[in-house]
């Protein structure tokens, strides 16, 4: 018998990661499993001609932080009121990094992962987050396509 005790969502609060967020509730529910909630800041940085890098003033980047941050304490909380063992997780860092380490660290025993993000040129330079998590990542992940994204003939 397989036993999931602890899955991870990683989540960006878009439409797509509300949709993997309704797998992940489902299966906690199901195995009564602790979900571990969990949101990647990836510092934002600006590009100006000719190829210069700025970063956001800082400032504006520690409301962008803070917001995130309760952003997330809000969805876990919902989650809490609703019956569910959820738990937040807030870092800062790159998001596939980040994932898998605290995937190892907490022992996680599924993610569940939405597969969206980059497409076209952006795709194949920098690869796709998912594609990384789903080649590193110590236990299975479960990826969850947005509806939308559903094959037509």
């Amino acid at each position: 018998m397989i036993e999931i005790k602890r899955i991870l969502i990683p989540t960006d609060f878009s439409q797509y990661s509300q949709q993997a967020l309704k797998y992940a509730v489902a299966l906690a529910q199901s195995f009564k499993a602790k979900l571990y909630v969990m949101h990647v800041w990836e510092t934002p940085v600006l590009s100006a001609p000719p190829a210069e890098i700025e970063t956001y003033p800082p400032l504006l980047m520690a409301e962008e932080k803070k917001s995130q941050e309760e952003a997330l304490n809000r969805l876990t909380a919902d989650l809490a009121s609703q019956g569910i063992d959820a738990e937040p997780v807030f870092v800062t860092g790159r998001a596939y990094m980040e994932i898998v380490g605290r995937a190892k660290e907490l022992e996680i025993d599924l993610i569940t992962l939405a597969t969206h993000g980059r497409t076209g040129l952006s795709h194949l330079v920098f690869g796709s987050t998912a594609e990384k998590i789903i080649r590193l990542a110590p236990c299975p992940v479960l990826t969850v396509k947005h509806p939308e994204h559903e094959f037509v003939k």
